[in-house]
């Protein structure tokens, strides 16, 4: 059985393939090569109508805990295809499945193969998206700095990335996989929203699997940040930290001081984290026997 990835997908902006390949043969060692024949997709927002024809080659699909969304919904499910779990009520609802298949995103999973050293040393810490990391990482940093709290990079190695998440004692993140990290290693995070592009659908399908309401903070928008992908990959906002104002970067600074002062944190309940991490496990004991 062979881990999908998806290949057309710049490692630099979708940290779902990077987190995938570190935790999956963690869990299920000795399980994975390159038979293409049965694919496994694990974590992520890949339920969508391109996924047929990104997995035409197997005979056989297994679905763990992945999300809906991005690109045109499934018409219908392949009858190849296993539908282990997934992310949350809305997904199910999306592809018509019982309730009983929403579990929760597995990346809370880290939770059973990564042990934080137990030292929280930074107060705050943020995390962007990581598009607007890779664009205009040198402004955040430098935002970060004016505010004495942690800049964490995105595109950092997994175990780089959750031992930063670990040791910070609430997390601001723009990036889902930011808040779901945060909850599995039991560090309050508090969500934020930065322009339009964000899909909601997949905070809000993951937040209603983990028993938590979604109640982003808005920060206001980058200079020079094209609204249409083809613009931003074209711009490559290579001149924004020349050309963001010293009064534009004090407003960003300004706001994220009063969300650090003002904003309510968020983490799932002991007992809700407890009982989802049950549920994945028996979805994989399951699907194991099953292969």
């Amino acid at each position: 059985m062979k881990l999908f990835l998806d290949e057309r997908c710049n490692p630099r902006f979708y940290l779902d393939n990077t987190l995938n390949a570190w935790l999956w043969p963690k869990l299920l060692p000795n399980l994975f090569d390159q038979d293409e024949s049965m694919l496994f997709v694990g974590s992520g927002t890949r339920l969508n109508s391109s996924l047929p024809a990104l997995t035409q080659s197997a005979k056989r699909l297994i679905i763990f805990s992945t999300g809906a969304g991005y690109g045109r919904p499934l018409q219908s499910i392949p009858a190849s295809w296993q539908i282990a779990c997934v992310r949350g009520p809305m997904t199910a609802a999306v592809l018509a499945q019982p309730a009983a298949a929403a579990i929760t995103d597995g990346s809370i999973l880290v939770s059973r193969c990564f042990q934080p050293s137990g030292r929280r040393t930074v107060k705050y810490s943020f995390m962007p998206d990581a598009e607007r990391a890779a664009q205009a990482q040198p402004v955040w940093q430098k935002i970060c700095q004016q505010l004495d709290i942690g800049y964490i990079d995105p595109q950092l190695p997994v175990e780089q990335r959750l031992s930063a998440i670990s040791e910070t004692h609430i997390l601001l993140t723009e990036a889902l996989q930011g808040a779901m990290l945060a909850d599995a290693l039991r560090v309050p995070w508090i969500p934020l929203l930065a322009g339009s592009r964000v899909l909601q659908f997949k905070w809000k399908d993951w937040c209603a699997a983990m028993a938590l309401p979604y109640r982003p903070i808005k920060l206001p928008s980058l200079p020079n940040y094209p609204r249409l992908p083809r613009l931003r990959l074209a711009h490559r906002w290579q001149r924004l930290h020349q050309t963001l104002s010293q009064t534009q970067e004090l407003r960003i600074a300004t706001q994220l001081e009063q969300i650090i002062q003002q904003a309510p944190t968020y983490l799932s309940q002991d007992v809700v984290f407890e009982q989802r991490l049950e549920q994945l496990d028996t979805a994989l004991l399951r699907l194991l026997s099953q292969i």
